[in-house]
């Protein structure tokens, strides 16, 4: 298949590039943050919003994946300005898009999330939002199938926002973690490379055509099971020199240590994943698995010169 990703050099996009450019023909359009040239990818470099940039992408394209929609207006303008025959669109969305006020698991038939909230948090979602709409209203017209994927927490190697990875950096280099004393928030993760699967299998997938899907773990997390998780994929000689340092989660927000993950009941939103393993045949990674390889491949980036027999 010809593929077009938008935004596929950073994390999920790298990740699924990776992956499908085994297999297909991938062109990256991106700002150029990494190359993907060595994994067998053209690349466009440039912004999205650019007329001129896109007039470059100007092929028919079996697929296009767009991981890096974020405001009104993003999905128009590029179905705008390609102008060839799109076979299929898959946006990549969030289960943050969901309707906020309930305890429900939330499954792709819940309501979205209309309510405008302040801060960045809540442009993200408004962005989210709209763009599903907009993708289901622009492709309704051309005739051009579509599919939207709700990641729920990303994680794994080359994730380098600073959630899962400042903790493995924390127990490396200062043999530390907090250990919030009140936090009993509940979240979801899902592995990078499920999520990669996840597109890959949707691709010319008739069943997955005007289809959502949530991408999350089976079952899930609270912070105490996450660094607990953390400190079993770590060597016993880490285990043992490490601090665990009692903080309540105002403290540490006021101390600036990172908590990137819904740290109240109230900020819990968990998702079934049901459909996704039903309809695309997905298998998720265990979490403890998949966070030994990503504390693995973290800990050759910030412990780049202990010897290899003691990695």
């Amino acid at each position: 298949m010809n593929l077009l990703v938008i935004g596929g050099s950073y994390f999920y996009g790298r990740v699924f590039v990776m992956e499908a450019a085994k297999e297909h023909t991938v062109t990256v359009l991106n700002r150029g943050t990494y190359s993907m040239r060595e994994f067998g990818a053209r690349e466009i470099r440039g912004d999205r919003h650019d007329a001129d940039v896109l007039a470059q992408c100007r092929e028919n394209y079996d697929a296009v994946i767009d991981f890096c929609a974020y405001t009104a207006g993003d999905v128009e303008f590029v179905m705008k300005e390609i102008a060839g025959q799109i076979g299929q669109y898959v946006l990549i969305s969030t289960v943050d898009a969901y309707e906020r006020g309930s305890d429900v698991v939330r499954t792709e038939e819940h309501a979205l999330e209309h309510r405008i909230f302040p801060g960045e948090a809540g442009a993200y979602i408004a962005g989210k939002v709209a763009l599903e709409e907009e993708l289901a209203r622009i492709c309704g017209e051309r005739h051009i199938p579509w599919t939207t994927l709700r990641p729920a927490i990303l994680y794994g190697p080359y994730n380098y926002a600073p959630r899962e990875s400042v903790y493995i950096q924390m127990m490396l280099q200062n043999r530390a973690l907090p250990k919030f004393v009140d936090a009993d928030g509940r979240f979801q993760f899902v592995y990078v490379k499920d999520a990669a699967q996840a597109v890959l299998r949707t691709l010319g997938n008739l069943q997955a055509y005007g289809q959502a899907y949530n991408l999350c773990q089976d079952g899930s997390v609270d912070y105490a099971l996450f660094f607990r998780t953390l400190l079993e994929a770590a060597e016993p000689e880490v285990r043992e020199g490490l601090q665990e340092i009692p903080i309540t989660v105002d403290s540490a927000m006021a101390q600036q240590v990172p908590v990137p993950f819904p740290a109240k009941a109230e900020e819990t939103l968990l998702c079934s994943n049901e459909k996704s393993k039903r309809e695309l045949g997905l298998e998720y990674t265990e979490f403890a698995e998949g966070m030994g390889r990503t504390y693995r491949a973290f800990k050759q980036v910030y412990q780049p010169d202990m010897p290899q027999e003691e990695r």
